[in-house]
C-alpha cells in the first residue's frame, strides 16, 4: 500500500482534513498519516465540528503529530504554509497551496475542505493508475 503523508506546520486543520478524507476515501488503497514540525494541543475545533457534518469524526483516530512520528512514506503533501516546508524523503513530493482557513467564517472553511476532498479524489485516482512515480 501506498503510504500518503500529508504536512503543515502546526498538522492540526487542513493536514488532518486531508489524512481524514484520505482515511476513508483511499481505503485498501493508500495509508493515510498527517504531521507537521510543531504540534497543537488539538485539532482545529472548527475542523472538527465541519468534517462531522460530512460524516467524518477526526478525534476518533486523529491527533496532532510530528514528522519524526512518521513510518516511510511514499507521496508526501504539504498544504501551502507560506513558509519552507521541512524536508520528508519520498518518492513523489506536491504542495497544494491551500490557504488556512482558521479563524475564518465557517463558508471560507467549507470552500478549504472542498477543495481538499477534490484534491484527495484526484490524487487517490493518480495512484490507483500509478500516474506519481
Amino acid at each position: 500500500m501506498v503510504k500518503v503523508a500529508f504536512v503543515c506546520v502546526h498538522n492540526s486543520c487542513r493536514s488532518q482534513i486531508a489524512e481524514a478524507f484520505m482515511r476513508v476515501m483511499g481505503l485498501n488503497i493508500c495509508e493515510s498519516y498527517s504531521a507537521g514540525t510543531e504540534t497543537k494541543d488539538s485539532i482545529n475545533q472548527d475542523a472538527v465540528r465541519l468534517m462531522k457534518e460530512v460524516g467524518i469524526d477526526m478525534e476518533i483516530l486523529q491527533k496532532s503529530k510530528l514528522l519524526s512520528t512518521l513510518p516511510s512514506i511514499d507521496v508526501v503533501i504539504t498544504m501551502g504554509c507560506n513558509v519552507q516546508c521541512p524536508y520528508l524523503p519520498c518518492k513523489y513530493r506536491e504542495d497544494w497551496g491551500l490557504d488556512d482557513p482558521s479563524g475564518k467564517s465557517d463558508e471560507e472553511f467549507t470552500k478549504i475542505i472542498n477543495s481538499i476532498h477534490n484534491k484527495v479524489e484526484q490524487l487517490i485516482a493518480r495512484i490507483s493508475k500509478n500516474e506519481l512515480y
